[in-house]
């Protein structure tokens, strides 16, 4: 399993590039980045906050259920899929609230930075577990 500095690394990095992103992406359709920066902040940091406690309990989970925690490409979608669906339901009573929007409103705003972030949180795993793996990590059967 990884180290808690390596999830630290990850938590970091991938909300990082992602704010860069996102901010970069909405400002060229109109959108104010100071504003969408903002809040784009704040989401970023409830996401590290979730990111991190998501994979411990992700790599927890497959330790227990696999052996180990090298991922197929169907386990890399239901890890994107289950991160993205427990980071909107923290955040969509706070986009609301941010934009002074009902529910639904802030609902069908989030489907588009839902869609980004779960291909940027698939590529970007991807490429993460490649560029940093994790030595050892299958369960001994003893």
């Amino acid at each position: 399993m990884r180290t808690m500095t390596d999830r630290i690394r990850h938590a970091i990095a991938f909300e990082v590039i992602g704010l860069i992103l996102i901010v970069s992406i909405l400002s060229q359709f109109g959108f104010d980045a100071a504003h969408t920066g903002l809040m784009g902040i704040a989401f970023s940091v409830i996401a590290t906050g979730w990111n991190y406690i998501y994979n411990v309990w992700f790599d927890k989970a497959m330790m227990k259920r696999t052996g180990t925690t090298k991922k197929t490409q169907k386990q890399r979608i239901l890890h994107a899929v289950l991160f993205e669906l427990g980071l909107l339901w923290i955040t969509l009573p706070a986009m609301a609230w941010w934009l002074n929007i009902g529910l639904w409103q802030a609902f069908v705003m989030d489907i588009g930075l839902v869609a980004f972030y779960l291909v940027y949180a698939y590529v970007f795993n991807l490429a993460y577990d490649k560029l940093f793996p994790v030595q050892t990590e299958e369960l001994t059967n003893h």
